[in-house]
Formats: C-alpha cells, structure tokens, sequence
C-alpha cells in the first residue's frame, strides 16, 4: 500500500495567508505537485495535523481538494492548531476523521493527542484505552500497525518543542510494548524531518509543507529548508519503505529572524 503523509500545513482562512511571510497556500500546492510528480499511485493520504492555522474553519474544505490532487481518501488527525469540530463538518465527503483504518493487512492507528486551548500535546485514559484495545486486536489477527498522532512521543534535543511533546509519552510506550504489532510511529508538530528507531520500531517525523523548523535549538528559529512530504510503502511483511522529498526549484518568501510564530 502506498502512502503520502502531509503535515502541518497552516492554511488560513482565506488563499494566499501567510505564516511567517510564506503563503501556505501556495507551498502547500508546490508540494502536491511534487508528490504529482514521484509517486504515481497514492492509496491514501495522511494528514496529521496543524492543517488549519488557528481552526480556520474556510481552510479545511480548501484543503480537501488541494489532497484529492493526489489521492481522493484521505484520513486527518487534530493538530493543536485545529478546530476538531471544523474539520469534521467542512473536511469533504472522503476524509475521514477514524481511529482505525484497515488496509490488507496493515492497521493504521490516528491517536488524537490535542489538548483543547493547549500548545502541548497529550494522549489521555481514553486513547490509551484505544490504543491498547486495537494493538490487541492486530495481535490477534496477524496485523501489522501504523501509529499516527500529532505531537512528538520523543525528546528530539530542542527545548522549546520538547516542552510540547506528548505529556503521557512514557503510557504511550508502555502500551506498545505490550503487543508485538506496531511498525512505526509517525508524527508532526516539529516541522523538520526524524528518521529513528526504538526498539525495532521506526520513529518517523515529517517536514511541514510550509515553514520549517531549525533542528536542535533551544529557542525558536526558522529554517531555511524547503516544504516537503513522506511517502511510506507498506509492504505485506511489515516492512516500511519511506523517505521525506522536499520541493525544489520553487522560491518561497519566509522571515528568518522571526522569533516565533504562536
């Protein structure tokens, strides 16, 4: 199965609004060109929140169609930036907002870790529960297991973003242990590309498809690397073929020397 992750994109409410000067609407474009171009059959898309900037409720049926260039499935998860209950009513007729979906033989998992009002991310009892009670039914069935979620379940050595990361980290990966399914783990939030492992599973970060995040900072700081995406091939013994392409060839407009964006 043949998968693209798109992340924080920060659509405003209207075209051409911009985060830290860039116009996310058109990065967001140059992106879905990109994928256009290197991946010729895409079976869903991911999005994993901050797809809205601030709940613009007006960006989400706006983001609809700019992911039924690529793929006409798509399954969204919250951000802390979104609006939960905008995205479910103006997200368009094949997106999805579900906890689990089924592909062959592979389990994606969509955790909603938004803390409602709150910049930092949290799992909380119920998803908990959730996570625990689908993880045992993929070891039951002989499934393999995609985690998907929006904030970080790691430390990745910036202080101001790890400040964010998932509160309830340490429950996350205690469940996990627990049942011998999960591939993966993919999320958002930290605008910059992680290619890890932990415990034979990979931990997997995307790069925004706007602005970018300086890496190992502990304050604030753009970068100056491109928008981008993650493709993932989800092969039918568990292994995971994936890599982040980033736009090239495309001029964007962002300030540097901003010292945040929140």
């Amino acid at each position: 199965m043949q998968l693209v992750q798109l992340t924080d994109c920060h659509l405003g409410h209207a075209p051409g609004s911009k985060l830290l000067g860039m116009d996310t609407d058109h990065s967001l474009q140059a992106v879905i060109d990109l994928v256009k171009r290197e991946r010729k059959q895409t079976d869903l898309v991911l999005g994993t929140g901050d797809l809205s900037d601030h709940g613009a409720n007006a960006a989400y049926g706006r983001l609809y169609q700019y992911f039924s260039q690529v793929c006409t499935s798509s399954f969204w998860l919250p951000g802390n930036h979104d609006s939960w209950h905008d995205m479910a009513a103006d997200s368009g007729p094949n997106c999805q907002l579900s906890n689990e979906v089924r592909i062959a033989n592979w389990q994606i998992l969509m955790l909603d870790s938004q803390i409602p009002g709150e910049i930092g991310g949290e799992l909380g009892v119920d998803q908990l529960a959730l996570l625990d009670d689908c993880l045992q039914r993929a070891d039951a069935e002989g499934l393999h297991t995609l985690i998907c979620l929006h904030h970080h379940p790691i430390a990745i050595g910036s202080d101001w973003l790890d400040q964010q990361m998932v509160a309830d980290a340490e429950e996350f990966f205690t469940v996990v242990g627990r049942h011998s399914s999960v591939r993966a783990i993919l999320w958002g939030h930290i605008h910059q590309q992680i290619d890890s492992e932990r415990d034979g599973i990979a931990l997997l970060a995307t790069p925004s498809t706007c602005v970018q995040f300086a890496p190992g900072l502990a304050k604030f700081k753009d970068d100056d690397l491109p928008p981008g995406y993650r493709w993932l091939d989800l092969e039918p013994d568990g292994t995971i073929n994936t890599a982040v392409s980033r736009v090239q060839g495309v001029s964007f407009t962002v300030e540097l020397d901003s010292g945040g964006y929140l």
